[in-house]
Formats: structure tokens, C-alpha cells, sequence
């Protein structure tokens, strides 16, 4: 049987992750790929109703531990009921947000330690680490002006925080681009939207090819 691709386009926030994953879609599709998007957290009803809590404007007086153990619960029933099964049949799945996210908003961005964090999702994903993340990387200025600027989008617990905080997660990213130079790519989600695709679909493109 065919080996499935794991896929994550990961990031700060406002950096296209939606707009991308859903071109990506649509490019897999025109190729007769079998493959599937999904997102974190998320992706299968147990997990979405996690979001709700995680990401609910109201919860602000959440902990950053608890917040971390939410996200680590989602994750484990949203790899188990849909990731699993889908790379078991051999597709493409694409995900909005893994593990590096955990790492860099509760990890670094929250103070909890880059290492701690990961402790607790080895527990929840075992030994399912995405083959591919993409970092579609931007400035936190720039990222939440687009977010202000998108009336449609959901706007959650996450981007009502402080400029500094986004810092942090964007800090935190670098932190994981250099230490896992060989899975966390880097693409500059500043550029149009155009140029962002065509620098993901060429990364996208290597992946497949070398499976």
C-alpha cells in the first residue's frame, strides 16, 4: 500500500493559512490526487467542540497549562479518528496547524517551555510528526491588520491578545525553523498571494515526488 504524505501549513496569524490550504486543495484535485484538508484544533466533532472552549472570546481567564493540555487533547482524537486512518489509505493530508503551534504559542509565546510542551504532545501524537511544515512566516503587524481587515474571518481568543504576544509566537517559530531545518520550511507570506502559493505548491510538489 501506498504511504500517505503528512502535511502542515503552520504560522503565525493572518498569514494566509486558509487561502493556501484551500488552492492547495483545489490543486491536488486537478492532479487526481486522493487527498484531505482538515485543520486544528479541530477537524472531527470531539475536537471542535474543544475549539469552542479554547478559543472562546470569554475564556480569558483560561490557564496556559490547561490551554496547553486542550489543545493536546483535541490533537490526540483528531489524529486517531481522521489523520491515522486517512495516511493508513495512502493520501495527502494537509492540515492547518500541528504540533508546532502548540510549541510556539503555549510553549514559548506563554512561557512554558519549548520542551515541556512538546512532552506533553509526544504523549497525545506518539510518533505521528508531519513529513512537511510548511511556515508561511509574517510579521505580527502585518498579519493582524489583515486579520482586521478580513470582516469574514473568525476572530478568536488568540488575536484579541497583544502585539507582543504575536511576537513571542513568532519568535517561537524561528526557535523550531532552526531546529528542525530538515521537516519546518519557510515560506514569506508577506508576498502576494500568488507568489505564497506558487512557493508552498513548489515545496508541496518535492514532498510527493520523494515519497
Amino acid at each position: 500500500m501506498k504511504k500517505g504524505i503528512f502535511i502542515c501549513i503552520d504560522g503565525p496569524e493572518g498569514g494566509g493559512k486558509t487561502t493556501i490550504i484551500g488552492l492547495l486543495g483545489q490543486y491536488l484535485q486537478s492532479k487526481g490526487l486522493d487527498f484531505l484538508l482538515t485543520r486544528e484544533p479541530g477537524g472531527i466533532a470531539i475536537s471542535e467542540q474543544i475549539r469552542e472552549v479554547i478559543l472562546n472570546k470569554e475564556n480569558t481567564s483560561m490557564d496556559g497549562r490547561t490551554e496547553a493540555l486542550l489543545y493536546a487533547a483535541a490533537r490526540r482524537q483528531h489524529l486517531v479518528e481522521k489523520i491515522i486512518p486517512a495516511l493508513k489509505d495512502g493520501k495527502i493530508v494537509i492540515c492547518d496547524r500541528f504540533l508546532d503551534a502548540s510549541l510556539a504559542y503555549q510553549g514559548h509565546a506563554r512561557g512554558l517551555g519549548i520542551d515541556e510542551v512538546l512532552q506533553i504532545n509526544r504523549f497525545a501524537i506518539e510518533n505521528y510528526i508531519p513529513d512537511l511544515t510548511i511556515l508561511l512566516d509574517i510579521e505580527p503587524e502585518i498579519g493582524l491588520k489583515r486579520i482586521a481587515a478580513n470582516k469574514g474571518r473568525e476572530v478568536n481568543r488568540l488575536d484579541l491578545e497583544a502585539v507582543d504576544f504575536h511576537r513571542k509566537v513568532r519568535e517561537g517559530y524561528q526557535i523550531l525553523l532552526n531546529r528542525y531545518s530538515e521537516r519546518i520550511k519557510r515560506v514569506d507570506a508577506s508576498q502576494s498571494i500568488e507568489k505564497v502559493f506558487n512557493d508552498v505548491l513548489e515545496l508541496v510538489r518535492k514532498e510527493i515526488e520523494r515519497v
